[in-house]
Parts: C-alpha cells; sequence; structure tokens
C-alpha cells in the first residue's frame, strides 16, 4: 500500500477524519436521537479505524466507519433490551425464590453477560439480533448488509462458543 493513501498516514487520517466525520455523525444521530451517543459511536468508529488502519484501505474507510458506527449502536440497543427484559422480570422473583436459586442466576447471567462479550462482533450483532430482537436471519442478513448463509454461519459460530463457555445448562 502507497504510503500517500495509507490510512495509517497521520494526514491521511485527518482528512478522512474531515470527510467522514460530520456525515457519519449525522447518520448515527438520526439513528439515536442522543448528540452525546451520537459523539461516542463516532469517536469509536474512528478509533477502531485507527487500530485497523493497515488493513482498511483508503477508499473503505468510508464504509468501514459507517458500519462499525451502526454494529456498535445495535449493540448497544440490543444490550439496552436485554439490561429492560431483564429489570422488568426481576421484581417478580425476588420474593419467589430461594436465596440460593437467585445466586445460582446471579452466577448464570453474570457468566452469560462474560460469554456473550467474548464473541465476536459479527456473531454477537448476529446473535442479539436474532435472540433479543426476534429477526429471522434473512432480515438481520438484508441489516448487515451480508448474505443469509453468512448469518447462519456466525450463528453457528455463536451459539457453539456459548455452548463451550457457559456449561452446565
Amino acid at each position: 500500500m502507497k504510503e500517500s493513501t495509507n490510512v495509517c498516514n497521520e494526514s491521511i487520517f485527518n482528512k478522512v477524519y474531515t470527510d467522514f466525520g460530520k456525515p457519519v455523525w449525522r447518520f448515527i444521530y438520526f439513528k439515536c436521537g442522543d448528540k452525546d451517543q451520537a459523539d461516542d459511536l463516532v469517536q469509536e468508529a474512528f478509533i477502531k479505524l485507527w487500530q485497523n488502519c493497515a488493513k482498511v484501505p483508503l477508499e473503505k474507510a468510508k464504509s468501514f466507519l459507517y458500519t462499525v458506527a451502526n454494529n456498535t449502536f445495535l449493540n448497544e440497543v440490543a444490550h439496552k433490551k436485554v439490561v429492560l427484559k431483564h429489570a422488568r422480570l426481576q421484581p417478580h422473583k425476588v420474593n419467589d425464590q430461594s436465596p440460593e436459586f437467585l445466586l445460582e442466576e446471579k452466577q448464570y447471567l453474570k457468566k452469560l453477560e462474560n460469554a456473550l462479550a467474548n464473541l465476536g462482533e459479527a456473531q454477537r450483532t448476529a446473535f442479539l439480533l436474532n435472540r433479543i430482537e426476534g429477526k429471522k436471519y434473512r432480515e438481520i442478513a438484508e441489516i448487515l448488509g451480508i448474505s443469509v448463509k453468512a448469518v447462519e454461519k456466525r450463528m453457528s459460530q455463536a451459539l457453539a462458543s456459548l455452548r463451550l463457555e457457559i456449561e452446565n445448562i
């Protein structure tokens, strides 16, 4: 890769930021409606671009930024849904269950959160879109811009990884 078009070159990276920072921010702001969250998501996208600058050619930098910002937003939404769903269910269980059950449940949820965090971004996104948001593989493929076969593979890998990490279920 020529040094003059390498995203790792500070002046090229600054130009990418100047050219795409605002458009990516507007795209994410329209999705989330929160200026601070949009700032954080765009910053995260540019951090990931910098971390992967040797792998991302200049002509794909724009697409990379939009994809990372969108996927990070979707991960946050899925995580919030899990938290809200768990919070809604929790009050009904507290008085009905034994302390041993509550302790086991807490340990299981911690194990599940760690297992989900250890999944790759692609696998976690596909898994959460399917299992939390109830999206069909076809819908996930459209959202992520990949084939249905790719979604099937990501789900298969995610489930295999989760089975290995969360034992005794």
